[in-house]
């Protein structure tokens, strides 16, 4: 469930997946939903919100959280706001188990491999 204005919408995650699915580029984040109107403060962008459930949160903690390594470093969850083609404000959570996602990190090793570079 998603606020929206003043109204509350349901979008199940698996909606927003089929969608993504059905296009030919591959993603490495999925679409949570739409978010409230952005706020504007003397003609530019202010502030944005999304209002997740505790069951939503839950969700992207156990999918979504980043590995982390020997140092500690990452279990970061990362949501991104951003404008539709069609002009709405929505969410995204990145999938760092996505096709794309992995495909990225392969190339980034494949790249620092390759470097001849000592930095």
């Amino acid at each position: 469930m998603v606020y929206l204005g003043h109204r509350l919408l349901q979008f199940p995650y698996s909606f927003f997946k089929f969608h993504y699915i059905m296009s030919d580029t591959s993603y490495d984040s999925v679409l949570v939903g739409y978010t409230e109107e952005p706020r504007m403060y003397e003609g530019q962008l202010s502030s944005w919100s999304v209002k997740l459930k505790d069951t939503e949160l839950k969700e992207m903690l156990e999918k979504y959280t980043t590995t982390k390594n020997a140092e500690g470093q990452g279990g970061n969850v990362y949501l991104k706001l951003f404008m539709s083609k069609n002009g709405k404000p929505c969410c995204s959570v990145f999938d760092p188990n996505s096709e794309a996602a992995k495909q990225k990190r392969a190339e980034r090793k494949q790249k620092a491999e390759t470097s001849d570079l000592p930095f």
